[in-house]
Parts: structure tokens; C-alpha cells; sequence
């Protein structure tokens, strides 16, 4: 079945390059447009993609509330991908603490958003995580969340998880954290759905959030 996309941006010649990029691949179907946020859930709960595709910054509602209303109103939400114009932007950290699960920059190239749509879409990666990283160091707390913090202690993860999230956190996929600890791939799915447990994170990239922001995994 192929990856479908819901293209969410208020400017049309951004949502016709993303949904000619994406048409061009034989296991990517864009499964509707909305120029809004406003408009996101009740298309999501129409045409059930796997994948949101929208921009951070629009004038009804913007991504960051658009995200938030999604995964609190929506059963089964589908990946959020943010499309961004900046990646250093305050817009994208929030979006990603809101529960997005990656960002996309609008000039990105075409195969960098295909990758970036079928790696959300995968869910077994982090997307871009050197920049998640940078953000963290710009606009995280450095580890002075004490919300955060008091909630990585509450996890209490086995040392084997603890050491999987800081390979997550450098971006590492579940294959290539099998390789490194020498353990099957199926190890480390359910080392991986432990941590997201205990941490109570959607998918892997709020478990990373949660890690820098409490200090757990320091950003740089």
C-alpha cells in the first residue's frame, strides 16, 4: 500500500511543488490539500493518511495548534511532518515538543522530501538529528525542565533502554542500533516501545525531546 499525504500549507504553488515531488513516486499518494490548519481535522478523519504534511506558520490556525488539535481529538493519528521556511525556527521546536513527528524545509530537494516523508511514514528513524539537536540547544532548557527531568527519573529505565535513547537521539535507525549493540532488530523494536512506555512519548522523536530537555541526553 502506498504512503498517503495530506499536503496542509496556505500557499498553493508550495503545495503543487510538494504534491508533484510526491505523485512521482510509485509508493507515495497525496491524498488531499487544505490551505489551513482549520481545515486539518476533518479531512484527517475523512481521508485517514499516514502522513500530514504541513506548514508551521498560517493565518487561521498554524501548525503548532493544528498539531496539538490532531493528536488530542483524532483516534489513530497519522505522522505530522512540519513544513517550514526556517529550521532554526522557535515555530519548528514547538511544533516538535506539540508532538510533530519532523520537519521539512520548504527548499528542500526533491529527493529530501521524499526520504523525509517515507522515513516519517516508517517511524524507525529520527529525521534530521542534527538539526533536532541544534534546536534543542537553542530553545530546550538545557536539562533545567524540572517537569522533564522528574519524569525521566519516574521512568526509570533499564540501563540497555537508557543506552538505546541516546542512540536514538544521535539518530541512529532500529537497524543500525541492532548492529551496534550486536543484538536482533526485534530487540530493539521492543527496547524502543519500552522506552516510549515508560516515557509516556508518542514516537521516538518526543522520547528525544524528553531526553534533552531533561538533561538526560545533552544537546551539542
Amino acid at each position: 500500500m502506498p504512503v498517503t499525504v495530506l499536503l496542509v500549507d496556505d500557499e498553493p504553488l508550495v503545495r503543487a511543488g510538494l504534491r508533484a515531488v510526491l505523485e512521482a513516486q510509485p509508493d507515495i499518494e497525496v491524498a488531499g490539500e487544505a490551505a489551513d490548519g482549520a481545515a486539518v481535522i476533518p479531512l484527517v478523519r475523512q481521508l485517514r493518511p499516514d502522513v500530514v504534511a504541513m506548514d508551521v506558520r498560517m493565518p487561521l490556525l498554524d501548525g503548532i495548534e493544528a498539531t496539538r488539535a490532531v493528536l488530542r481529538t483524532v483516534d489513530r493519528p497519522p505522522k505530522i511532518l512540519v513544513v517550514t521556511t526556517f529550521e532554526n525556527d522557535e515555530y519548528v521546536y514547538e511544533a516538535l515538543r506539540a508532538g510533530a513527528d519532523g520537519f521539512l524545509l520548504k527548499r528542500a530537494r526533491p529527493a529530501e522530501i521524499v526520504h523525509a516523508v517515507r522515513l516519517v511514514a516508517e517511524g524507525e528513524s529520527l529525521l534530521f538529528p542534527a538539526s533536532v539537536r541544534q534546536l534543542a540547544a537553542r530553545y530546550g532548557e538545557d536539562g533545567g525542565n524540572l517537569a522533564a527531568r522528574a519524569a525521566m527519573e519516574r521512568a526509570r529505565l533499564t540501563d540497555r533502554e537508557a543506552e538505546v535513547l541516546r542512540l536514538m537521539a544521535r539518530g541512529l535507525s532500529n537497524a543500525e542500533i541492532a548492529e551496534r549493540l550486536v543484538v536482533g532488530t526485534e530487540t530493539v523494536k521492543s527496547h524502543v516501545s519500552g522506552v516510549l512506555a515508560k516515557l509516556g512519548a508518542r514516537d521516538r522523536t518526543q522520547a528525544v525531546i524528553a531526553a534533552y530537555e531533561s538533561g538526560f541526553v545533552a544537546p551539542g
